[in-house]
């Protein structure tokens, strides 16, 4: 096998995946740098788990091709990649315990016993695991499951790993907690991790790069405050966090086939019409969070709009109220499509 291109870890080139008339994967190009923290973020259905499964070897694409350190690997099998994947459901040996769990690849590539171990005892202390060695995967929490999925997955040291949905099982405060430890752990091994996710959060926290999805395409490619700082379609707007969005007709100056996106934290809300654009508005409620306050609204014409505003700063404003919602001209981002 001989090297080409050049500095990307993976490069994937003009890639295709059918499934009956269906195009789950249509013509995407991708690459993927050496130590990065890839996301792939799309809805169900957008493509995303498909490509993954393509760069694994686990489906053949119907066209393109897939690079993986300058090798093109798109005809290998996936144990001849340097490739491992972490799935949704863990995929753990029910009938094994913690510590052979994580040396199970190890010992089908015939690694020496002793050299097994120490490498075993060396993802449980990454991944915080250690005297849990013995346990069973019926005796483990969820969180507790993820990590040791993690550990095994990463034994072999791959080149690449893949994570599915990694952290779809787990519930709110533990997924905050794990995204945290999962960042930490590939900042410190080096290892590129590219995570397929329908999470918005979860993709904005923890990766450096984000390829957004759609219908098997991908529509924006960027670090995660220009995907959610400067979306470049409708769609990105709507799926990447909450947003306003203000047709043409609505702002004057605004010219047809062009929407205006305006993120709620953005959005100001006034008793006084200010200088420049402002729309007049009624608050309809305003939900109390914690650290912020979703103030939610509603224009002449019926569209809703939503504001996030400091925990103490709805105390001025009540339901019923009227109010003029404005934003400062740099916050705002004009979508052609």
């Amino acid at each position: 096998m001989t090297k080409e291109f050049g500095m990307a870890l993976l490069d994937i080139i003009d890639a295709e995946k059918r499934f009956g008339g269906v195009k789950a994967v249509d013509r995407v190009s991708l690459s993927v740098e050496h130590g990065e923290f890839f996301a792939l973020l799309g809805p169900s259905g957008c493509g995303k788990t498909t490509l993954l499964r393509l760069i694994a070897g686990f489906e053949t694409p119907d066209g393109g091709r897939i690079v993986i350190d300058g090798v093109d690997v798109t005809a290998l099998p996936p144990y001849a990649r340097p490739v491992n994947m972490m799935f949704q459901s863990y995929a753990l040996f029910p009938h094994l315990d913690v510590a052979a769990n994580i040396g199970f690849g190890l010992r089908q590539e015939g690694m020496e016993r002793r050299r097994r171990e120490a490498r075993v005892a060396e993802m449980l202390a990454l991944v915080q695991m250690r005297g849990f060695e013995r346990r069973r995967p019926h005796e483990l929490s969820g969180g507790q499951k993820q990590r040791v999925a993690l550990a095994r997955a990463l034994a072999k040291t791959p080149k690449l790993l893949l994570l599915d949905e990694p952290l779809a099982a787990l519930d709110r405060k533990l997924r905050e907690e794990t995204r945290l430890e999962l960042t930490g752990i590939q900042q410190r091994l080096g290892t590129t991790f590219l995570v397929v996710t329908h999470d918005q959060e979860e993709a904005l926290g923890m990766a450096s790069r984000i390829a957004v999805m759609n219908q098997g395409r991908l529509v924006q490619i960027g670090a995660p405050a220009e995907i959610y700082e400067r979306p470049n379609s409708r769609f990105v707007a709507d799926f990447v966090g909450a947003v306003n969005l203000f047709e043409a007709g609505a702002i004057p100056g605004l010219e047809q086939g062009r929407t205006l996106a305006v993120r709620p934290e953005k959005l100001r809300l006034s008793a006084e019409r200010p200088n420049g654009f402002a729309v007049a508005a009624v608050v309809v409620s305003v939900g109390y969070q914690g650290g912020q306050s979703t103030v939610h609204l509603e224009t002449a014409t019926s569209q809703k709009l939503r504001a996030h505003l400091p925990s103490d700063a709805p105390r001025s404003v009540a339901r019923g109220q009227p109010v003029w919602a404005n934003w400062a001209p740099e916050d705002a981002v004009v979508l052609k499509q």
